[in-house]
C-alpha cells in the first residue's frame, strides 16, 4: 500500500447510502481516491461522488451487483483501471430477510446467504488476488451474529459464515501485510433499519448511549481500521453498538 494517504486506492460496495456512503465520505476526507459501489441507485451513487468532490477527494461511480461474482470482479478491477491499483476494500453491501426459520423459504435461504456469504467469499477473494501489500479489508458484519434475535437467524447464520472467513482469511494474506476485519454495528439510523420494523424504542432503552446509531459512527471504526494506525489489528471482529451487546 502506498505510503502517502492521498496515494491509495479504496473500493466500498454499497456506498450510496447508508453506513456505505458514511464510509466512502471518511475515506475521502483521509485522501483515498474512492469507487462508489451501487446496484441500482445511480443518483444517490452520483450524489456521494459529487459531495467527495466537493470537500477536495477523488471518487467515481461503478455499478455492480455484488452478488454476482462476476460483476464484483469487475469492480474490483476497475480500482487498478482507474486509479492504478487496490489498498483498501470495505464490504458493504448485503442483503436482509426477516423471518421465523419455520417460515423461511429455501428460496429466502438461497437469496440471504448468496448476498451475504458467497458475496463475501467472493470478495475476499478477488481483493486477496488485487490487493497491493500492506491493504485493508474490511467486512461490515452485524451484532445480529452476537445477540440473536428472533426472526433473523437467515441474517445472522449468514454474517457469521462471513466473519469465520475474515479470521482465516487475515492468517493466511497476513504475511503480506494485509489486515482483515469486521465491524458489528448495531441499530443505525439507515434507510434499511428503518424499513426492517425493528422495534426502535425497546433497543433504544436497551442501549446503555441511549441512542441508534449514527452512520458516521461506524464509518469512523472503519476508517481507522482502513489507517495506518490500525496496522497492528487483524482477525478482528469489532462491535460498535452503543453497548447493546
Amino acid at each position: 500500500m502506498p505510503s502517502k494517504a492521498t496515494d491509495r486506492v479504496a473500493v466500498v460496495t454499497g456506498s450510496s447510502r447508508g453506513i456505505g456512503r458514511a464510509t466512502a465520505l471518511r475515506l475521502a476526507t483521509g485522501g483515498a481516491a474512492v469507487i462508489v459501489n451501487y446496484h441500482t441507485d445511480a443518483a444517490s451513487a452520483k450524489q456521494v461522488v459529487a459531495d467527495i468532490e466537493a470537500g477536495g477527494g477523488r471518487a467515481m461511480t461503478a455499478r455492480a451487483d455484488a452478488a454476482d461474482p462476476t460483476e464484483l470482479r469487475t469492480l474490483l478491477d476497475a480500482a487498478e483501471h482507474h486509479y492504478g491499483g487496490l489498498d483498501v476494500l470495505v464490504h458493504n453491501a448485503a442483503g436482509f430477510v426477516r423471518t421465523p426459520l419455520t417460515a423461511a423459504t429455501d428460496g429466502d435461504y438461497a437469496h440471504t446467504f448468496s448476498l451475504n456469504a458467497q458475496a463475501t467469499f467472493v470478495a475476499l477473494r478477488e481483493a486477496g488476488r488485487r490487493m497491493r501489500d500492506g491493504g485493508r479489508i474490511v467486512f461490515i458484519s452485524s451484532i445480529v451474529t452476537r445477540i440473536d434475535p428472533p426472526g433473523e437467524a437467515l441474517y445472522a447464520a449468514s454474517k457469521a459464515a462471513g466473519e469465520h472467513l475474515i479470521r482465516t482469511f487475515a492468517r493466511e494474506i497476513g504475511p503480506r501485510g494485509i489486515t482483515v476485519n469486521s465491524v458489528l454495528p448495531g441499530p443505525t439510523d439507515t434507510d434499511g433499519f428503518a424499513a426492517s420494523s425493528a422495534p426502535v424504542e425497546t433497543l433504544i432503552a436497551q442501549t446503555p448511549l441511549g441512542r441508534l446509531g449514527e452512520p458516521e459512527d461506524i464509518a469512523e471504526v472503519i476508517g481507522f481500521l482502513a489507517s495506518d494506525a490500525a496496522r497492528w489489528i487483524t482477525g478482528q471482529h469489532i462491535t460498535v453498538d452503543g453497548g447493546l451487546s
